[in-house]
């Protein structure tokens, strides 16, 4: 299947310094993106990396909307925003980048599995791969890994980060680090292959489903066990779902309301496909939830005093949309679940495969969840697709002009 952790992604795309940012009015700069970048990872990221993605996103974005680029189809409603969605989210971006690989000439193989690199005086020149019965090997002046990180491979996660033995995973089955392992065969370094990030929003109750995050910035929160707040949902990934395990069960409930279900299509989707739990009063919904009535209902009312307020003198939340306070209401049990590896092989900023002497390896470039050392201990929401389109996009360029010399 095409696409890993960017297929799953339920986020926007980050788009600092593109052509809608400015139009649109949002006031943001380069400088902002790498700050907000490096206390996220909590300073273990790769500044030079991180500054050229942040100096770059801008181009790259308007590149994967524009007309004469990807013309990837992108949702723009003219109000001020760092990000955009794509249509079909994470999964429609990969969906119409496939297409696009293909119009332009393209030939893509599934289920045709990559298994090493061919590799003549010390320059990567192609590929051995195995797919349907047929043995190929493929000849190329310059290779891009974009094969995505381990997610899927639980075993080596829980070896890497022994707290997370047990969890499971956001990512597609194939997500196995299969790309990792036949680049370190060739000398690549790997960096950051501890950092693993668990994502606070998963449905686990009747499949794995990734509730997208963006559902507490348009306004909803999380209550535990015994119907209270218990964290800032706006937190960090990591802080959210730390915050989430120390609760009874290791779990909590995201709440909406009616509001947030007629404004989303993807919300809508998530009680049309069973996720969610519906009831005309708050009360109701506890009592459905096994959550005391009168304790849920304060809960909400001090919520959305809260929000008319615009202060949150329990958590100090910044963000608050509008109240919860449009019947009926819904209810989504989320626990953390494995959803990106940051670690991954080493490159510099031509997206070039490095080994541990960070030598360059001819002929071999990386981009996306393959790599480490971007998003330090802990990725942005926004930046799943932003990293493969930044970072494919100078793969791609690097390599063509490695290949005109």
């Amino acid at each position: 299947v095409i696409g890993g952790a960017s297929a799953m992604a339920g986020s926007g795309t980050m788009a600092t310094g593109s052509k809608w940012q400015k139009e649109d009015g949002y006031e943001d700069s380069a400088e902002k993106l790498v700050e907000d970048m490096m206390a996220n990872g909590h300073q273990k990221n790769d500044r030079a990396t991180v500054e050229l993605f942040a100096n770059t996103i801008g181009e790259a974005f308007d590149w994967l909307v524009g007309e004469d680029g990807a013309a990837v189809p992108y949702q723009r409603s003219g109000k001020p925003s760092r990000s955009y969605s794509g249509e079909g989210r994470g999964a429609g971006v990969c969906k119409n980048l496939a297409e696009r690989l293909e119009t332009v000439g393209g030939t893509l193989l599934t289920n045709t599995p990559a298994t090493e690199f061919v590799v003549e005086n010390g320059a990567v020149v192609g590929v051995k791969a195995e797919g349907e019965g047929k043995a190929y090997t493929i000849r190329a002046k310059a290779v891009i890994l974009a094969s995505g990180g381990f997610g899927a491979d639980l075993d080596r996660v829980a070896a890497l980060k022994p707290a997370l033995a047990g969890f499971v995973t956001t990512n597609v089955s194939t997500v196995t680090g299969d790309g990792i392992d036949m680049a370190v065969a060739v000398g690549a370094a790997t960096v950051d292959m501890e950092q693993i990030q668990i994502h606070p929003s998963v449905y686990t109750e009747t499949t794995t489903a990734l509730i997208t995050e963006g559902i507490r910035g348009d306004g909803a929160i999380l209550v535990n066990q015994e119907g209270k707040r218990f964290v800032n949902e706006l937190e960090t990934r990591d802080n959210v779902s730390a915050a989430e395990l120390a609760q009874e069960g290791g779990y909590a409930y995201t709440i909406l309301d009616q509001k947030m279900m007629d404004a989303s299509s993807t919300y809508n989707g998530y009680f049309t496909k069973g996720y969610a739990v519906q009831a005309d009063s708050y009360e109701a919904l506890a009592e459905k939830l096994g959550i005391d009535p009168a304790t849920f209902a304060s809960t909400m009312e001090t919520w959305n005093k809260a929000v008319a307020d615009q202060k949150d003198d329990a958590f100090g939340r910044l963000s608050f949309a509008s109240a919860l306070d449009t019947a009926p209401y819904y209810a989504i049990k989320v626990s953390p679940g494995i959803h990106h590896t940051m670690g991954g092989v080493k490159i510099n900023t031509n997206a070039e495969v490095l080994t541990a002497e960070d030598q360059v390896i001819p002929g071999l470039y990386a981009a996306g969840e393959v790599t480490g050392g971007v998003h330090g201990a802990n990725r942005l929401g926004g930046n799943a697709v932003a990293d493969i389109v930044v970072f494919g996009r100078i793969a791609a360029q690097n390599a063509a002009a490695y290949i005109a010399k």
